[in-house]
């Protein structure tokens, strides 16, 4: 069984959306300083890297990180690719056998910015009806392949569109090595009491399975 890990190393280096904090990742304990063991000290925010946003993201009333079900960041997930599209709205996604779907991963070209060392304003992005549609048809968790679901000049209501109806985000994927198909997703986000989000390992293992017919 193949796995994919589309998580992003965590590091200095690696890039954070404009205002948020920089990674920092430094010696605590050194044992060539001739302490008894390594120990570092991280530093990142809630929003780093590969990562998820809960409601409280959005709405100091929301559900936090450690009240979002495990049911819902586990189980058969379809990646679809989106090549060519800088804003992908419900004309692009009506497109796609998604209907059916619970967990839906976006591979866009996305991908490729994370060969460069600064954050790209430029990345393809979920717009406000692409969300409403993906709440219409039932999808609980949506994943993208950059660190935000909304485009750089956006105003906040693509994702409160979602996290008010509970459907998790999940951001800053790398899904260049994936194929289109279907998967099992496994996210595990960091358990953080009372977090508007977390950083998660996620992986994607193969599953020999079909996209569900698309229903007219």
């Amino acid at each position: 069984m193949k796995i994919y890990d589309i998580s992003v190393p965590l590091s200095i280096d690696t890039p954070v959306y404009p205002g948020d904090p920089q990674i920092v990742l430094k010696p605590f304990l050194s044992i060539q300083k001739g302490d008894s063991a390594n120990v570092s000290i991280l530093s990142l925010s809630t929003h780093s890297g590969t990562h998820i946003d809960a409601p409280q993201h959005m709405d100091d009333g929301g559900a936090t990180v450690d009240q979002i079900p495990l049911s819902t960041l586990i189980g058969r997930t379809l990646v679809v690719e989106i090549g060519g599209a800088k804003l992908i709205g419900r004309k692009e996604l009506e497109r796609l056998p998604i209907k059916g779907e619970d967990r839906l991963l976006l591979k866009t070209d996305n991908s490729r910015l994370w060969n460069q060392a600064v954050f790209s304003d430029g990345y393809a992005s979920l717009s406000e009806d692409g969300a409403a549609y993906l709440i219409e048809i039932g999808i609980r968790l949506i994943g993208i392949d950059y660190l935000s679901i909304e485009s750089f000049s956006g105003n906040g209501n693509t994702h409160k569109e979602l996290l008010s109806q509970m459907t998790v985000i999940l951001e800053g994927l790398d899904l260049s090595g994936v194929p289109a198909g279907i998967y099992e997703l496994i996210c595990l986000p960091l358990k953080i009491r009372g977090g508007d989000g977390a950083p998660a390992r996620a992986i994607l293992r193969q599953l020999d399975e079909k996209p569900r017919d698309k229903e007219e």
